[in-house]
């Protein structure tokens, strides 16, 4: 039990490692370009926006974790959580990395909320990454009902608030929609 237990930590730990280099390679700042980190950035249209610690996108990936725990428990149901939560860790790693790429982040500035979108500072991401194994531990350990309805009511949420979630977020990097454009612009 303890072997696995330090074995899990070893991997997530270098995981994480591994997206903090590919990150600064990329030149993403370590904290906000400001010079301090702040636990909560409130301002989505703010270039503090995707560079402190949380933010509104944060729920987002707490959303990831609920998703790949629902998923890997599906499909792989004799596989042990810890080897799920590395599966997730690593599709959550891998989207992280890909979405400080130079076309992702081009593409999210044609968006309506993130006209002026330089991609996460590596803490960020980091703590995204953090966000995204709080959900799936929240997943494993609390009622289904409770894990929908949080999920539900985060989306809600986010929505209300800052007229964008985890649902708008994939609908627009699929596809722009005018409608949805105009509403998040305020229209």
């Amino acid at each position: 039990m303890f072997k696995d237990l330090q074995f899990l930590l070893v991997v997530a730990i270098g995981l994480i490692l591994f997206q903090t280099g590919v990150l600064f390679l990329f030149h993403q700042p370590l904290i906000c370009t400001c010079g301090y980190v702040k636990l909560w950035e409130e301002v989505v249209l703010s270039s503090g926006n995707s560079q402190h610690l949380t933010d509104w996108y944060t729920f987002s990936h707490i959303i990831h974790g609920f998703l790949f725990y629902l998923l890997f428990w599906a499909i792989f149901p004799k596989m042990s959580v810890g080897k799920r939560l590395l599966i997730a860790l690593g599709l959550e790693i891998s989207w992280e990395i890909i979405e400080n790429t130079p076309m992702v982040i081009q593409h999210y500035r044609e968006q309506a909320l993130a006209q002026g979108y330089t991609g996460d500072s590596i803490i960020n991401s980091v703590f995204d990454t953090l966000a995204m194994i709080v959900g799936f531990l929240m997943a494993k350990k609390w009622p289904v009902w409770s894990v929908i309805f949080i999920g539900i009511a985060l989306e809600l949420f986010t929505g209300y608030m800052i007229r964008d979630n985890l649902t708008l977020n994939i609908i627009n990097l699929l596809y722009f929609f005018p409608a949805i454009q105009a509403w998040q612009s305020g229209g």
